[in-house]
């Protein structure tokens, strides 16, 4: 498997661009995978979950596709496989969240880590979270139950036109889900500014390096049921039918 160093010169020869000295920033690492920022984060958020665009942010419909295509045991049968469809390595650097990053994304970067944040992160001299050992699941048509929803879905476009029109067709589905194994906060202050951050402790072990009054240092290691962070969405239309 490539590494950092291999999987970093991959990135900036595809975009086009040059990093030296630093890992690739966030905005740079979704450009390059087509991916994005899940607007919520959830341990229950499956692949094929339906997410609205509206032009500016994504929101979860509440639903899923498999909702449309199965009922009953069968339905349950293919929930618990999607729920235990297997992460792989996503192939992709250990990636950095810088300050303007958050800004830009109105703050909600944290919370899909479970990070809380306590003030105002413009007052931070230094805010960054490092991404490390990223890994992806992902619906595929080779295997289950990838397989068996592809062919729902073929049937279903053809039967039942109004509900996929209505529900589906110029939506966007979840078909890869990407997590994180541990993430890397940094954060450095003035004395006296109030600003700090807090994390959920439950199935994450936390390493910390540095907490004094003006900087912060903790690494979160994640294990048991993890929230995925991104997605790689494709429009409902698009979807792959057999």
């Amino acid at each position: 498997m490539e590494n950092n160093k291999e999987l970093t010169e991959l990135l900036a020869l595809d975009l086009g661009i040059k990093i030296v000295d630093r890992r690739p920033y966030a905005k740079e690492v979704f450009k390059w995978q087509d991916m994005d920022l899940l607007p919520h984060s959830s341990t229950d958020t499956l692949l094929c979950e339906i997410f609205e665009w509206n032009g500016r942010n994504w929101r979860t419909t509440g639903n899923n596709l498999i909702g449309y295509l199965f009922s009953g045991n069968e339905l349950n049968t293919v929930k618990t496989q999607l729920i235990n469809t297997p992460r792989n390595p996503a192939l992709i650097p250990d990636f950095e969240f810088n300050k303007d990053n958050m800004i830009e994304y109105d703050l909600s970067l944290p919370s899909l880590f479970n990070i809380g944040i306590n003030g105002n992160i413009k007052n931070a001299k230094d805010f960054s979270v490092k991404v490390n050992g990223v890994t992806k699941s992902r619906i595929t048509n080779i295997d289950s139950p990838g397989i068996e929803i592809l062919k729902n879905y073929s049937a279903f476009t053809q039967n039942k036109t109004k509900t996929y029109r209505k529900n589906i067709k110029f939506n966007y589905l979840s078909t890869s889900l990407f997590y994180a194994e541990s993430v890397e906060i940094f954060l450095e202050k003035e004395s006296g500014v109030s600003l700090d951050v807090s994390f959920q402790t439950k199935d994450v072990e936390v390493d910390a390096k540095v907490d004094t009054d003006t900087q912060k240092h903790f690494i979160l290691k994640y294990s048991g049921n993890q929230a995925p962070f991104a997605a790689k969405f494709t429009k409902g239309k698009d979807f792959n039918i057999m």
